[in-house]
């Protein structure tokens, strides 16, 4: 390889380390406004300015300002990593479940994944919610953020039955039913921001839900 060559590609990967880290600026920006002015009342010109870019920067990397939310809810849910999988039944830490082979172990991991998700992802479904009342497209995009959760959650509920039978009378569709609205963003609102809970008493709650809703009895003693 040349020193040209060499020279290019150094330069590329510093423009797209550039790139990344303006994206991460403008959706840190994004969050803190949203938050503390909602949705409906922050401007791209806002964000602009919390994240020291232009607006027309802000535009041409996103588009507009619901596809700053909607990135703002992808990256919330997968993690801030540089290079974020496509999403979470593609991360390592959902592929490590599927290598455990005690079922009662993989749903205490994954009530550990769905926690980490829903503290990094709790503070955008709350600018959701409030957004969405009032507006036709967040409202969509909702909806749509619903129906993904509930994929996932299915394909949580799958992992799970491979490693051993779900409770009597209780098929995989039902059962992923049963995680959704255990493990949704409303109910954890609920117990950590208004009630008080730390996250961790909510893990262990939402683990020892999940068990009684989705296990046999017999799995209660089963893998400790």
């Amino acid at each position: 390889m040349t020193a040209a060559v060499k020279g290019r590609r150094r330069s590329g990967e510093r423009r797209a380390e550039q790139a990344a880290q303006t994206r991460r600026r403008v959706l840190g920006a994004a969050s803190d406004l949203f938050q503390k002015h909602g949705y409906a009342s922050t401007t791209v010109i806002m964000i602009a300015t919390g994240a020291r870019v232009a607006p027309e920067t802000v535009y041409k990397a996103f588009g507009s300002k619901r596809q700053v939310l909607q990135e703002l809810i992808d990256s919330s849910v997968v993690g801030a990593s540089a290079r974020p999988p496509k999403g979470v039944i593609e991360s390592e830490a959902f592929q490590s479940i599927g290598r455990e082979p005690a079922q009662r172990r993989r749903l205490a991991m994954l009530a550990h994944l769905t926690r980490t998700i829903l503290e990094r992802a709790g503070p955008v479904h709350a600018i959701i919610r409030s957004a969405a009342a009032t507006d036709p497209e967040i409202a969509a995009l909702r909806a749509q953020q619903q129906r993904d959760r509930l994929r996932g959650q299915r394909e949580f509920v799958r992992i799970l039955a491979e490693a051993g039978p779900l409770r009597n009378g209780l098929d995989r569709e039902d059962a992923a039913y049963q995680y959704w609205i255990l493990a949704s963003p409303e109910l954890q609102h609920i117990l950590v921001s208004e009630q008080g809970w730390s996250h961790d008493r909510y893990e262990a709650w939402l683990f020892m839900s999940l068990e009684t809703s989705l296990l046999p009895p017999a799995a209660l003693t089963a893998g400790r």
